[in-house]
């Protein structure tokens, strides 16, 4: 076992020397471990919507195809990380070694499943190999090895939710905290896409906003509406392509009444939506954008050009707690944690 590896993992680095682990091209995935890591048995990969959409974009359907592509990348940088967005995704898997310099500071032992809150981007990945992914849950099934850096962050998976459901919303779990950290009661609150991390999110909105708020839902897909509707997620749904500003707001204001949103969450994988999150947000509103697919210079310059001052936040999916308040989400709302268990628990 090396001796005094630095806390954020630094001497991983490979290349560039000087930079941290994720902004670096290639890092050190050998699974010998420094004192201060945790050696992982891998379970699955959950790669970020953004990255396995651009994985579907290469390959369609071809699943050796995708397979080879994962495994090159990794092989290449010693980490997972799309070369176009530059995301990566997060894991699940079984505690295999602890370093003894951080034995007795971790809430875990040898044996325990735990998913990582931290991205693939940044974590040293060995994969020996890729026995099964599933095109539809975008989840990645394999043999491999994972280190955690001291300063990573990591959730036990619970017993009453297991593997695969914790893997689909732990990928998510920053967008509901966020939700639960900035909307109020009384808000209106507006999900821009109703895929894991928009449902969750309205699942909280519609409890912190209770019982004089609205929980609004805009869609591209007259399925998934349905789905928000059946479930009971949002106070209005509206299908809408948020790619198209004009209609977007004009959507919104029909369906609403004009009552722009107090809290707007963007958490659709496609570029080019930030306008919209913008125009349906009133003045001194605020904007979480949590996708990869957003462009910093088109939501300020959009707000400018609009003539808005507002509070935008850009893909910060770390929230103290996030962990337990997504599990809880899902906890406290049956008709939800069956949809999710439906959708994503198939392997």
């Amino acid at each position: 076992m090396k001796k005094n590896g630095e806390f954020y993992g630094s001497h991983r680095v490979i290349s560039p020397k000087g930079l941290l682990p994720q902004a670096a091209d290639v890092i050190d995935n050998t699974t010998e471990i420094w004192d201060n890591e945790i050696l992982l048995d891998v379970i699955a990969l959950q790669p970020t919507a953004t990255a396995f959409h651009s994985l579907k974009n290469k390959f369609g359907e071809d699943i050796e195809g995708i397979k080879g592509e994962i495994i090159r990348i990794v092989e290449e940088k010693g980490k997972f990380q799309d070369p176009l967005t530059k995301s990566g995704g997060m894991l699940i898997g079984k505690v295999d070694k602890i370093g003894e310099a951080v034995a007795d500071k971790v809430d875990v032992k040898v044996g325990d499943k735990v998913a990582t809150l931290v991205s693939l981007s940044l974590t040293p990945l060995k994969i020996d190999e890729i026995y099964d992914i599933n095109l539809d849950t975008e989840q990645v099934f394999c043999r491999a090895k994972a280190v955690i850096f001291e300063s990573g962050l990591y959730t036990r998976i619970p017993d009453d939710l297991g593997e695969e459901l914790s893997l689909a919303i732990m990928d998510v779990a920053g967008a509901p905290a966020q939700v639960s950290m900035n909307a109020r009661a009384g808000d209106t609150v507006c999900i821009i896409g109703a895929g894991k991390a928009g449902m969750l999110s309205l699942a909280e909105a519609k409890k912190r906003v209770s019982p004089h708020g609205r929980t609004i839902c805009m869609e591209y897909s007259e399925k998934q509406c349905d789905t928000i509707r059946e479930l009971g997620l949002a106070d209005c749904v509206i299908q809408v392509n948020a790619q198209n500003p004009l209609e977007t707001y004009q959507k919104y204001m029909d369906a609403t009444g004009g009552r722009l949103a107090d809290l707007t969450i963007s958490t659709v994988n496609v570029p080019d939506t930030e306008l919209s999150a913008i125009l349906v947000t009133k003045n001194t509103g605020r904007i979480y954008f949590f996708t990869m697919s957003t462009d910093f210079v088109k939501a300020s310059l959009g707000a400018e050009g609009a003539g808005k001052y507002m509070t935008m936040v850009l893909g910060a999916g770390y929230y103290p707690g996030h962990d337990i308040i997504t599990y809880n989400i899902v906890r406290d709302n049956e008709p939800l944690k069956q949809y999710f268990i439906s959708r994503y628990c198939k392997h």
